[in-house]
């Protein structure tokens, strides 16, 4: 054995407490599935957000319908690379559609992904900008016109029987998007909760404990991109809108404690045999990312500081501040919690004897560089986007129909 494999043996057994089989001291699942679910958390979160302006008829949110659009869009478009790189052979991601597994959870993600993003996104997002493409399109020259012209599909009906379709057709997709966000981001959690021989991860709950998270996700990440937008434009935000998705937030992340609270209380009244090296696992392992990072700053604190801008009589500004300082430790405090699921449930040997720890390379597919240009992607792409496609809808006449 070369001194070098001797090192890094030794460094690998370091990490290990108890006892563990040889073919569990390798981490199989990296920070890249760590990722992915996290992105397509975020992708959920802000598509239901929208939908509260098209079926729910909530109208104070209506400034962030298209942002929060565009968002699950952008977001969307990076959900599966994660898990196409952690597969080695990206580049045969095609085989998944040409002889699908129907019996593989993981499987069905390629058929889930793509009715979700051509059957409901890009419709809905192709119907709510129909009317703006085509006067976008008559005014601009050059690329950018002709770009926006190809995207209407070169059509110049502005007619009110055809925007009356457009309505109707956005109503209805969204109706069958909000099931279809849930599908997406739910079968997430139920690959983990099906795990029957992981105790970290078999719980009935765990599909409900992800949606929920996500709606917190995206609702914040969408009030984040909200204020960066308007501070970028020199805009002022609207208030009554910030303080009515805050309130949805808000409630959004008790309803999400409760749940989290409701599995770990079920855990320990069941008192199975794996409860002892859970309780080492949480206690050793996972306290930082956990009790520290997800519970007191990604749960308790942002709680508080909205429970502040709430309930105490301050100025807009004062509120804004709270407002973005809250939706960024939310967003800690959900990466923690899939840090905490997809990582934690590999670190307990399947004999229960044993802990170890996951050590992070920072060059390479699987590692820390690859997950950062990965949760930096959607942005670039969502600063595309928004440079396309209006955030705020044209308030000018539409040309005259052909």
């Amino acid at each position: 054995m070369s001194p070098e494999m001797a090192h890094d043996l030794s460094e690998l057994l370091g990490q290990i407490t108890g006892y563990l089989y040889p073919n569990e001291i390798e981490i199989q699942w990296s920070i890249l599935i760590v990722v992915y679910p996290y992105i397509t958390g975020l992708v959920a979160g802000a598509f239901i957000l929208a939908s509260l302006v098209k079926v729910f008829n909530v109208k104070d949110v209506q400034p962030t319908y298209r942002l929060a659009l565009l968002t699950a869009l952008a977001f969307l478009l990076v959900a599966p690379m994660p898990l196409l790189l952690h597969l080695g052979h990206p580049e045969r991601f095609y085989e998944i559609l040409l002889a699908p597994n129907v019996t593989s959870a993981m499987a069905m993600f390629g058929f889930v992904y793509a009715w979700y993003l051509m059957g409901v996104l890009l419709l809905e997002v192709w119907f709510e900008y129909r009317r703006d493409l085509i006067v976008m399109g008559e005014r601009e020259r050059g690329l950018l016109g002709w770009i926006h012209r190809a995207l209407s599909l070169f059509s110049h009906d502005t007619s009110e029987a055809s925007l009356a379709f457009d309505r109707k057709a956005i109503r209805a997709i969204t109706i069958v998007g909000i099931p279809s966000a849930f599908l997406l981001h739910g079968y997430v959690g139920f690959i983990f909760g099906s795990v029957k021989a992981n105790p970290w991860w078999g719980s009935v709950l765990m599909p409900i404990v992800f949606l929920m998270s996500a709606i917190v996700s995206g609702i914040a990440l969408v009030i984040f991109l909200y204020m960066m937008l308007a501070a970028i434009r020199k805009e002022p935000v609207d208030m009554r809108c910030l303080d009515t998705i805050t309130s949805y937030l808000f409630y959004a992340v008790i309803v999400d404690f409760s749940l989290e609270a409701l599995d770990f209380i079920h855990r320990l009244y069941q008192s199975e045999e794996s409860v002892k090296i859970l309780g080492k696992l949480i206690t050793h392992k996972l306290f930082m990312s956990l009790f520290v990072l997800q519970i007191l700053i990604g749960m308790f604190i942002p709680l508080g500081i909205l429970i502040v801008a709430k309930w105490r009589k301050l100025n807009d500004d004062g509120r804004k501040l709270l407002y973005f300082t809250a939706v960024i430790l939310i967003q800690l405090g959900i990466f923690s919690t899939r840090w905490n699921v997809v990582v934690g449930g590999q670190l307990f040997s399947k004999s229960f004897r044993g802990l170890m720890a996951y050590k992070m390379e920072v060059m390479g597919i699987e590692g820390f560089l690859s997950a950062i240009v990965l949760l930096a992607l959607p942005f670039v792409i969502l600063a595309v986007l928004v440079r396309v496609l209006p955030t705020k809808r044209l308030v000018d006449e539409a040309p005259k129909p052909a």
